[in-house]
């Protein structure tokens, strides 16, 4: 998803849309934004307001949506991953995210196969299975960090 669709839809997918999100937002003087600026900023095809950076991170901050910021990374070809403070790393925990791995894996063979099933690549498809994929690195990268949580300080036996 590219960044100006992902805005659009964290916007518009917040319960309620633009009336909803728009009076939890600041602008740069500190006053609620109106429903009508984030709507144009929210519009792929308005150039009268542009979304900026500390707006979009208010944005994923109140809805706890991270599309835009998963588009900003897979533009960039960067994977995120949310770090868990608050889960104790365990065999558990990295069990749990090896299921997710699985998971994934198994989704970016389903996305390929659909791809390949009717003997032509398009470009629609690719997208599909570009998304796919940057799941199995999130929960790859995921798992890894877990197991680092859980890892020996060195030299230690």
């Amino acid at each position: 998803m590219n960044i100006a669709d992902a805005v659009y839809h964290t916007v518009h997918d917040y319960p309620g849309g633009c009336e909803s999100l728009a009076p939890r937002l600041k602008t740069v003087e500190g006053k609620p934004m109106s429903a009508g600026v984030l709507r144009n900023k929210a519009n792929p095809n308005s150039h009268t307001n542009v979304m900026g950076l500390a707006e979009a991170d208010q944005i994923i901050a109140v809805t706890g949506d991270h599309r835009i910021l998963d588009a900003l990374e897979a533009n960039h070809g960067r994977v995120g991953v949310r770090v868990d403070s608050d889960t104790p790393a365990s065999d558990m925990a990295v069990l749990e995210l090896v299921t997710h791995v699985w998971c994934a894996n198994g989704d970016v063979g389903k996305e390929v196969e659909r791809t390949l099933a009717d003997g032509r690549v398009e470009r629609h498809e690719i997208k599909r299975v570009r998304a796919a994929i940057y799941r199995t690195q999130q929960a790859l990268n995921a798992m890894l960090m877990r197991l680092e949580d859980m890892a020996e300080p060195e030299g230690h036996r």
